[in-house]
């Protein structure tokens, strides 16, 4: 036990090492390439050159937006498949991403609603409407919420609201001018000013998540046992669903849609550490946050000198990876 708790710590320390490698890497490469040496003048010896001002304003920004959307998104996947016992379960497959997109554009396409504010508060309320959805119409029937229940009436919520948000953009151009490049999920040209309004409620999230590790080891084992061991799942499941509507909603308020993240991550995790939540939490925070930074550097790349939006390049990586694991039963072999 010693060493396999040893073995688990090696791999949290070395994730940790990589995501400070990803995080500089992101800061360094691109168009404009820069060197490590110019990174640190650039806030200890600032000469207002084009690649400090490069660093300050846009590498730096996008490099923690992108850590901090990924280990949410992340997060947000492990307890939605923790919710519908569906490795398959994301919040970009059950429709709570398309719920914040489709409360934004509305926003935007009738009220011109712009402000930052306004942004990060429709998205959790969009996300909170996608919850109720899904919840609400898996729970019809007399066998409840089962996780079959839960995938398609997730299905159904996320295409209505995908078409929706299509319906409003073909009506208004301006609006879709406003909001395509965010629809596609990106983390180029988004401020700190954004993440900064955001980050006290994912940070709130990220601590509360910490805490519920064991208490989802029990929960796992099954609700009867669950209760059976004095544990009380209705509350755990409420905390657990309002911890997804933060996470993927303040995501979504910064970055607009990222699909496929959480589902990629936590089946990674799951080859390493199996089910046990004490550590799968962290690790898929710092997966989910180097998974996003490494895509963000790919799509810098693939079509140089223009950038292609990371939630494309998450696409890229995760459908034949979500194909695999449909055929495979939904686990990582």
């Amino acid at each position: 036990m010693l060493i396999h708790r040893r073995s688990r710590i090696v791999l949290l320390v070395a994730c940790i090492l990589i995501l400070i490698a990803s995080f500089f890497s992101s800061i360094l490469l691109g168009y404009t390439d820069t060197s490590f040496k110019n990174l640190i003048h650039s806030f200890t010896q600032f000469n207002g050159s084009n690649e400090q001002l490069v660093i300050q304003n846009v590498r730096f920004p996008r490099a923690i937006i992108a850590s901090v959307v990924g280990a949410s998104l992340a997060i947000a996947g492990l307890f939605m498949q923790v919710l519908t016992k569906n490795p398959l379960a994301s919040p970009s497959v059950l429709g709570i991403n398309a719920g914040a997109s489709m409360l934004i554009v509305l926003s935007i396409t009738f009220f011109n609603l712009h402000s930052v504010t306004a942004t990060i508060w429709l998205a959790f309320l969009g996300a909170a409407l996608s919850s109720l959805f899904v919840f609400g119409l898996s729970s019809l029937g007399k066998d409840g919420a089962t996780p079959l229940k839960i995938t398609l009436a997730g299905v159904s919520i996320a295409a209505m609201f995908s078409s929706i948000t299509q319906g409003l953009l073909v009506t208004n151009e301006v609006a879709l001018e406003q909001v395509l490049f965010w629809l596609a999920g990106s983390v180029q040209g988004r401020s700190l000013d954004s993440l900064v309004m955001v980050l006290p409620y994912i940070v709130f999230a990220w601590v509360i998540s910490l805490a519920l590790g064991g208490k989802i080891n029990t929960f796992m084992l099954g609700e009867d046992l669950s209760k059976a061991l004095g544990q009380n799942t209705a509350l755990l499941k409420g905390i657990l669903v309002f911890l997804v509507i933060v996470l993927a909603g303040g995501a979504v308020s910064v970055a607009g849609p990222i699909g496929l993240v959480g589902i990629i991550v936590p089946q990674i995790v799951r080859v390493f550490v199996k089910n046990d939540y004490r550590w799968m939490i962290p690790l898929c925070g710092l997966f989910g946050a180097i998974l996003l930074l490494l895509a963000d550097i790919g799509a810098r790349y693939l079509i140089m000198p223009e950038e292609t939006p990371v939630g494309i390049m998450t696409a890229v990586i995760g459908a034949p990876f979500f194909i695999y694991l449909a055929r495979k039963g939904g686990t990582v072999k």
